[in-house]
């Protein structure tokens, strides 16, 4: 079978080209891709080509397919996971296979998430890392991963069980929690995770230093169990007292920094409450980051300090079950909409771009489109702009129906 697919030869080379997928093998699987959501590691690795650690060696002869948030149909299994799965199902991946450094997305021929078609190799069914995904959308089965990264987060922070040494693992129930910069689409995974996931903070304060941001963000995420509140910290003097404010001049039991800031770690050392933590989300460029911490609070004041950003597979499968029944509404953090043609220069250009998520419809292809820009009828076409307008700008399972019938 032919696939139209986004391979990467180096550093900033991405080519759109179609190529010939070899017979699938046993314990192999042919799947199709629907949509894939471009993440900024996806651009990292664009823009680090053969250095970075998952890339392989000889990636000029042998380029990868980019991609790893992905969603789409199971078309033919192989006579070894006959039994497991069945063809006709909509999948998503886990990419972080145990054990190996080799990741779907950045080190295989074959599958990625910018592809049309796919052969998914026998380890990610041996790993458990083909996941049956029975959402209405397949765009929203391309956040599941994003969403699952949030959800490790909010698992990998832990307090003191009381009267103990022992840890409790996750945010603290009822307690206040501060995002810091989080506006972004994984802040707002956050945000949704926070007021609508299995825990949940009494308090919720969430800064950046973007006014519209935080106006559509305190638009579209409100709670009637938490207090939510947004803040702009741009320009202000005493952030620390501000911040204290929103908790009656205490501190934070736990604390998320979205940002790759050595003041924003700082500022949240100095607001953590005695048992807090505080989890450092962003995933810096920088090796030579640093930042300066309160060592006296980590003796006596038992601070805690997290740093991760990546779920595992059971972090997929409570997304995939959280979307499924509607308790996370992924589809507010897309903002762009894309054609397969469109993914080397958008990927590149991430950061110019801004917005949250980009959603690539592999079998279509026309401009990057801004979800802002189609409401108010300036791109798109005329049915498409109806029809968001209609559901407020958000992207849903009627707008991918329309755009999938085009």
């Amino acid at each position: 079978m032919k696939t139209r697919a986004i391979r990467i030869y180096g550093k900033e080379d991405l080519r759109l080209e179609e190529f010939l997928l070899p017979e699938i093998k046993e314990d192999e699987i042919l799947a199709s891709v629907v949509t894939d959501s471009i993440c900024m590691s996806t651009y990292k690795f664009a823009k680090q080509g053969e250095l970075h650690k998952r890339a392989p060696k000889n990636m000029a002869q042998n380029p990868p397919i980019v991609g790893h948030e992905m969603c789409g149909e199971i078309l033919k299994v192989g006579k070894k996971w006959k039994e497991r799965y069945k063809e006709g199902t909509k999948y998503v991946l886990q990419v972080n296979l145990p054990d190996q450094v080799e990741t779907p997305g950045y080190s295989y021929p074959y599958v990625g998430g910018d592809a049309t078609y796919i052969v998914l190799p026998n380890e990610i069914m041996e790993k458990d890392c083909l996941l049956e995904y029975y959402g209405e959308t397949f765009f929203e089965g391309s956040l599941v991963e994003p969403l699952s990264c949030v959800i490790s987060s909010f698992k990998a922070n832990y307090h003191l069980c009381e009267h103990s040494k022992a840890h409790k693992m996750g945010i603290q129930e009822g307690g206040s929690m501060l995002l810091m910069g989080a506006t972004g689409p994984m802040g707002l995974l956050a945000v949704d995770l926070a007021i609508h996931g299995p825990k949940r903070p009494k308090k919720l304060v969430v800064t950046d230093i973007d006014q519209k941001k935080i106006d559509k963000a305190r638009e579209r995420y409100c709670s009637e169990e938490v207090e939510v509140y947004f803040v702009n910290t741009k320009g202000v003097k005493d952030l620390e007292k501000l911040l204290r404010s929103y908790v009656d001049a205490k501190g934070y039991d736990d604390i998320f920094v979205f940002a790759p800031v050595s003041q924003l770690v700082t500022l949240g050392s100095n607001l953590l409450n005695p048992d807090g933590c505080l989890n450092f989300f962003a995933g810096p460029s920088d090796k030579e980051l640093m930042a300066e911490i309160n060592i006296y609070d980590i003796h006596y004041n038992a601070h805690h300090y997290v740093g991760i950003s990546g779920g595992d597979t059971q972090d997929m499968k409570d997304a995939i079950k959280l979307i499924e029944e509607k308790k996370v509404d992924v589809s507010k953090v897309v903002t762009h909409v894309l054609g397969l043609d469109q993914v080397p220069q958008v990927t590149l250009e991430q950061a110019k771009i801004g917005g949250g998520k980009k959603i690539v419809y592999t079998h279509k292809e026309f401009p990057l489109w801004s979800l802002e820009d189609v409401t108010v009828g300036k791109e798109g076409d005329f049915q498409l702009s109806k029809i968001l307008r209609k559901n407020d700008g958000i992207w849903s399972k009627e707008a991918e129906e329309y755009l999938l019938s085009r």
